[in-house]
């Protein structure tokens, strides 16, 4: 899909299904977990095929388990495998955690140190992965509340080499940037410094939810509400340093009407306009 149609996405949702299919929004493409369709057929099939016959699709995994020290789970990538020959998905990606182990399965992507030997074990599974699918998958950066003291590398530092030996692109999630940042104390620009952004195929835009947990207040990645006004200008500063790219609006808990998620995607679209017009994107953060 060309950019001057549009590099913006929505995350597909099922309460959206037949507004989709009898207005045709206007939108890029439409982004979805593979996990909810590795059903045989049925109606969420039929659905999904009329979807992908009008929109491209992006798969976001979040069952592979890359980082998990006995590889990712080949039932899943078997799985996966049999959706992406069903739909061509235009991307697929999964992320920087892992969420099963011995056969116990994790409602959650559980973080991992950056050590050499994870790095080696993640490596690994990309290759198996990418090998399987016979296709560059994007890796997700991810959302933290505390800093693990095992690891050896920073983050960035990890997914640069990760990039590098793999050949696996990023997946750059900006709220989990921000989140990250105040929650361990960093400038979110540095992280964007410091990460190979030439290797960025796909941006995550989603809000998040303050809580507080033993006296501190947190920063929690729940996708539920509108993007803030810190990562919009995180998204300006993207723009400026390698242009247009695409970029989803994710919004998974108190799913809102698919009109405010066109608001949202519109929103970024604009962004996106005043960069291809060689404008100053700063104004529109602010």
């Amino acid at each position: 899909m060309a950019y001057a149609e549009s590099p913006i996405g929505i995350s597909l949702k099922p309460q959206h299904y037949s507004e989709i299919l009898h207005d045709r929004p206007q939108i890029g493409w439409f982004e979805l977990h593979p996990e909810n369709y590795m059903s045989e057929g049925g109606e969420s099939h039929r659905v999904l095929s009329a979807i992908a016959d009008r929109y491209p699709l992006s798969f976001h995994s979040v069952g592979l388990s890359l980082g998990r020290a006995e590889g990712p789970d080949l039932t899943h990538l078997e799985r996966l495998d049999r959706l992406c020959s069903d739909y061509d998905p235009c991307r697929v990606s999964d992320h920087l955690a892992w969420t099963s182990s011995g056969g116990t399965f994790f409602n959650d992507l559980l973080p991992f140190p950056y050590t050499q030997a994870s790095l080696e074990t993640f490596c690994n599974a990309v290759d198996l992965v990418q090998t399987r699918l016979g296709r560059r998958i994007l890796v997700e950066n991810p959302s933290q509340y505390a800093a693990l003291d095992e690891s050896e590398m920073a983050e960035s530092d990890f997914l640069n080499a990760l990039t590098r030996r793999s050949g696996c692109g990023l997946l750059l999630d900006l709220n989990n940037i921000y989140v990250c940042s105040q929650n361990l104390g960093f400038d979110p620009t540095t992280y964007l410094d410091a990460i190979d952004l030439s290797q960025v195929g796909e941006v995550h835009l989603a809000g998040h939810t303050c809580s507080e947990w033993m006296g501190r207040k947190i920063l929690i990645d729940d996708h539920g509400s509108e993007v803030c006004s810190e990562v919009w200008s995180l998204f300006a500063d993207l723009l400026n340093r390698i242009g247009p790219v695409s970029t989803l609006i994710e919004w998974d808990t108190d799913v809102p009407s698919l009109e405010r998620l066109l608001q949202e995607a519109e929103k970024a679209q604009s962004y996106v306009r005043v960069c291809v017009a060689g404008g100053e994107l700063r104004a529109l953060a602010s």
